[in-house]
């Protein structure tokens, strides 16, 4: 990794509530980093260069650094540092994959359990985040998309399965990592959004698995156009 870079920390870093939740927002911050293609297998990460850029201190990135490497996301190599460690397309693929199964069934759950609060929510949330698509609002875009699936997980009544559908998460990028993707979501979520309100759990089901991996796909297309793999063919 180039260490005359800069890196632009999210808001979220700066102001945050408590000194006890740092560790796992420099992961977090550090994993979209690497599953965005920001950052490429084999690059080092300097634990003094991205507590200025995140503006907290080194303790805290390191701790983070090492929460990542507990996931295998990136290795620490003696008396040199942390690195990013490789990462496949099957990688990426499997994790979409386990995404789509367990959304999926929640999607079901969803259908015959949602009321009509949760329908409304869910007409308002697809209407925000089709204006912000069209305002090209990128920033607002993410955390609406996330809304939407929340709001499903909160209808399935299902908290276990929600905690394992959200670790999964966890290892995916959660910003906006193509200028087309949103624009297939915004097609995506309202045909789901009328599955869930003709209580039609199969259907639901079937278009959260292909919401997903869809959306595998697409990210494996862009990091490849990015040059993640092209390490590979050397």
């Amino acid at each position: 990794m180039n260490t005359s870079r800069r890196f632009d920390a999210p808001a979220t870093l700066r102001t945050m509530p408590g000194p006890a939740q740092l560790p796992e927002r420099v992961a977090e911050y550090v994993r979209e980093m690497i599953l965005s293609g920001e950052v490429k297998p084999g690059d080092f990460l300097r634990i003094e260069r991205l507590a200025e850029a995140i503006g907290v201190s080194p303790t805290p990135v390191r701790e983070g650094l090492l929460a990542l490497k507990s996931e295998g996301i990136v290795n620490l190599l003696p008396r040199r540092g942390f690195i990013v460690a490789p990462i496949s397309k099957q990688d990426i693929s499997d994790l979409y994959w386990a995404q789509a199964v367990l959304s999926g069934e929640l999607a079901a759950r969803a259908a015959a359990k949602m009321s009509d609060s949760q329908i409304e929510a869910l007409d308002h949330n697809v209407k925000s985040y089709n204006e912000a698509v069209a305002a090209e609002r990128w920033d607002l875009v993410p955390e609406l998309g996330m809304e939407f699936h929340r709001e499903i997980h909160r209808a399935a009544q299902a908290n276990r399965l929600v905690l394992l559908v959200e670790a999964v998460m966890a290892n995916l990028p959660n910003r906006t990592y193509a200028a087309g993707h949103p624009r297939y979501t915004s097609k995506e979520h309202p045909a789901l959004l009328r599955a869930l309100k003709r209580r039609d759990a199969e259907r639901a089901r079937e278009l959260m698995v292909k919401h997903m991996t869809s959306q595998g796909k697409r990210l494996i297309e862009v990091l490849s156009e990015r040059g993640l793999w092209d390490h590979e063919r050397q």
